[in-house]
């Protein structure tokens, strides 16, 4: 069995940027910032954690999972959001599952984090009223039902898969997609990932390891828009935020033969395990993983015409995976541009999120800005930061990586 080559077919998302992929894709070339207030619950005296990544509502939307009846029992948002972003992604280019081709979909559509409010919600109704869970709660906090509520919305009845990674989940989500297509266990796979992660204590929480943006001591405040700022010398930690990504994927013979439209194809990829520590990254097995990706895509670094970078704008993360590419591309690293400065870090769904921008810059052969940025002369990148790019892109490669030392790297191709 030959390897069979998997091309993009459809994608879709939402992010603090907004809820139209369009509209997002304009605001991200122009440089601006979907950072803001945190508004997502009622922020306490004393609460570490004052801004946010937030995506706007979209129950006026016409949907059937979106009625209130639908809503009363997936009330975690994970749900509606991750339906919304598939649905799309199918009918933008015409795909209809139908019983024919079902068994030959897979889905690998996951997230990093879950319905995990859910439980919080259903613990202080508990606590606070006495009264059992909602008779949903369970379901709404397994992950991998993300996957199966996309089953039931589209009839997709191939491999399905909940591909946990951190926040890597939406690129490997693409991987384990390929995989599968290599496997020839399915024609077609959707892949992505949605994370929705402003709970109180998931926010606390990621303030307690001093991971997640905090102003400096003393320091006047900021507007919230500086305040993701990946690779710069005063990078203070990521800021959360939320967002979903659906990429699908499917056979070149199978597109062919079924009239889609596809102008990029997934090159190459690499995964590894840091083996190291649960949260701080590994600078060989971060390389190794970029490394092992574009040897995958059968090219040399030289050939990279950018990289969509991972860059949580963490002090260290920032700074292994600088090394880590000054190390595979020998001090002549391509263009880096880094989407959390715009959006924020969404957990798994980040790396989905930043899939779809970098195919939307190869198709448009732009590359977004990373803004907010302040040299730092121990990471020499070109981070594009003067504004957006005209580049022409064949091959791209996207960094993700995750807690848990849990590394996905992937090299797209454009063949249009």
């Amino acid at each position: 069995m030959g390897k069979k080559t998997a091309v993009v077919v459809g994608y879709d998302a939402v992010s603090p940027l907004g809820i139209e992929l369009e509209s997002q894709w304009s605001r991200a070339i122009q440089g601006e910032s979907g950072i803001g207030r945190l508004t997502r619950f009622f922020i306490k005296e004393g609460f570490p954690v004052a801004i946010a990544g937030q995506v706007a509502d979209i129950d006026d939307l016409a949907y059937s999972f979106l009625k209130p009846r639908e809503q009363a029992r997936w009330y975690s948002p994970i749900f509606k959001y991750a339906m919304l972003t598939v649905q799309r992604a199918l009918e933008k280019n015409g795909i209809e599952i139908t019983s024919d081709i079902s068994s030959r979909v897979a889905i690998t559509y996951s997230s990093a984090i879950g319905g995990l409010d859910a439980v919080l919600n259903a613990d202080r109704r508990m606590v606070a009223e006495g009264r059992p869970p909602h008779p949903f709660t369970n379901p709404n906090s397994c992950i991998n039902m993300v996957g199966g509520k996309i089953s039931i919305l589209t009839r997709a009845r191939g491999p399905i898969t909940a591909t946990i990674t951190a926040c890597a989940t939406g690129v490997t989500s693409i991987v384990v997609g390929a995989m599968l297509l290599n496997q020839n266990m399915a024609d077609v796979v959707i892949c992505g990932a949605v994370d929705f992660a402003l709970v109180e204590p998931i926010v606390a929480g990621f303030a307690s390891m001093n991971g997640v943006y905090l102003p400096k001591e003393g320091q006047e405040e900021e507007p919230p828009v500086k305040a993701s700022r990946p690779f710069s010398i005063d990078r203070r930690g990521f800021v959360v935020s939320e967002g979903a990504g659906a990429v699908i994927i499917a056979t070149e013979e199978f597109a062919k033969a079924n009239g889609l439209k596809y102008c990029v194809e997934i090159a190459g990829w690499g995964m590894t395990s840091d083996a190291h520590h649960f949260v701080a990254p590994n600078f060989e097995t971060v390389q190794q993983c970029i490394r092992d990706s574009i040897t995958s895509a059968g090219i040399t670094p030289r050939e990279i015409d950018a990289v969509n970078a991972h860059a949580a704008s963490t002090r260290l993360g920032d700074k292994v995976e600088f090394e880590a590419l000054k190390a595979v591309f020998n001090n002549h690293i391509p263009p880096v541009t880094a989407n959390k400065s715009l959006i924020g870090h969404a957990m798994g769904a980040s790396s989905a999120i930043e899939s779809i921008f970098t195919i939307m810059g190869m198709l448009n052969n732009i590359i977004p800005p990373t803004i907010n940025y302040r040299p730092d002369p121990e990471l020499e990148l070109d981070c594009v930061p003067e504004g957006a790019r005209s580049v022409e892109q064949e091959y791209v490669l996207k960094n993700a990586f995750g807690f848990g030392g849990c590394n996905t790297c992937i090299v797209f191709r454009r063949i249009e």
